[in-house]
């Protein structure tokens, strides 16, 4: 295979958990050479996070640390020690790019800030993920994807009207918090090949939240206007209605409604009753049309409804769960899943690539087990003797 896009890249990995691991995954995975530093003897928590494999709750076997992790070297560090910040400086020095996830005050409190590191090496460029970034009022708050969610506007949109506002699932501020921090570190990287000298990238899940609500800030700085969540139900142009098997999303954003009865196979009379309302009346919608829509429905399933809608060219589409993503045509077709063989645990299948580059594509690899790179790392790379690897564990350094 080709040289990957990041291939002449090389990282390293001080983050725990899902937001920082995700971005440094996406440039492991795009053939970048990182290197990912683990508590010793604990690892990162996310190997105590389910799913587990057989339901073994063994750090070898978490679902999420592999996901995360792919395409990885793995040492452990204890950067608590005087001995493991000296080690810790020493791989600085040798590499292009450092990312971290810890809250603002730890990386100074230990004396690894971005201006103590920059003194060892120039071209680094270091990637900070925290809840609120570096500096302003809420630095140092507390923070979950609730409280994330909240704060950055994202909630208020987020449920019905006259219900309480509801939180994302799946830690989704998180995973858009990697992706761009690993969009950050990868403009600071372009510009330091042409200047030679690092940055400090300050990626802030807040404002990775915020941004992405796109208009709305703007739409309130011109007009004042607020928007909220949408009447139960939804606006006439979203909603679900259920099928035989699940549900269909019909979208009827700009469409004739009399067609829609022919879709159905309403009598002339009825196709021409529904015409007569148009897409945008809320209440006409929600008490008229859907009700027809979800009798008709009723013995037949979402596949069916999904080409049949799309030969009479509505922009319909199903709702899938789990299993229907994993065996959804579309997503085998792209190859969008990987096969991996991963220690303890066997061949296991993962999301791929977020994007298909032709000619120096994605390539995942398995993720590392704790240490598994320890020698490698230190005695080849940093020179250190092998008995030099049996004290620094029996100080605890590594």
């Amino acid at each position: 295979m080709a040289d990957q896009a990041l291939s002449e890249v090389r990282v390293l990995d001080l983050t725990w958990y899902i937001a920082g691991p995700y971005c440094t995954k996406l440039l492991a995975d795009y053939g970048a050479d990182v290197i990912k530093v683990e508590r010793p003897g604990e690892g990162d928590p996310a190997r105590h996070m389910g799913p587990f494999l057989g339901d073994d709750p063994h750090p070898e076997k978490s679902g999420l640390f592999l996901h995360l992790n792919t395409g990885k070297r793995g040492i452990t560090l204890n950067l608590k020690s005087v001995t493991g910040r000296e080690i810790f400086k020493e791989l600085v020095q040798n590499v292009d790019i450092l990312v971290e996830n810890f809250s603002p005050r730890v990386m100074p409190s230990l004396g690894l800030s971005y201006e103590e590191l920059e003194k060892l090496n120039p071209k680094l460029v270091m990637t900070s993920i925290s809840n609120f970034g570096h500096g302003g009022a809420y630095q140092d708050h507390k923070a979950t994807d609730l409280v994330e969610c909240a704060l950055s506007g994202f909630a208020n949109m987020t449920g019905v009207y006259d219900r309480e506002p509801l939180n994302f699932r799946l830690r989704q501020p998180q995973v858009l918090a990697g992706l761009n921090a690993a969009f950050g570190t990868l403009i600071a990287l372009r510009d330091q090949r042409e200047t030679g000298l690092g940055q400090h990238v300050d990626i802030s899940i807040m404002e990775t939240l915020t941004g992405v609500l796109q208009y709305l800030p703007v739409e309130y700085a011109w007009t004042g206007g607020v928007k909220t969540r949408t009447p139960r139900g939804g606006t006439g142009s979203s909603f679900s209605v259920p099928c035989k098997d699940g549900d269909v999303v019909p979208v009827l954003i700009g469409m004739n409604l009399e067609l829609l009865g022919s879709f159905l196979n309403l009598p002339p009379e009825g196709s021409e009753a529904l015409g007569k309302i148009a897409w945008r009346d809320t209440r006409a919608v929600a008490g008229q049309v859907v009700p027809l829509m979800a009798k008709a429905f009723e013995q037949r399933g979402k596949q069916e409804l999904l080409f049949s809608s799309q030969e009479w060219r509505f922009p319909w589409t199903v709702v899938q769960d789990a299993r229907d993503i994993a065996n959804c045509p579309h997503l085998k077709d792209r190859n969008f899943f990987v096969e991996l063989n991963q220690p303890g645990m066997g061949k296991v299948k993962l999301p791929g690539a977020p994007f298909v580059m032709t000619e120096t594509p994605f390539q995942a690899q398995p993720a590392p087990l704790l240490g598994e790179h320890n020698e490698e790392v230190y005695v080849k790379h940093l020179g250190y003797s092998k008995e030099d690897m049996v004290k620094l564990r029996e100080m605890g350094a590594i």
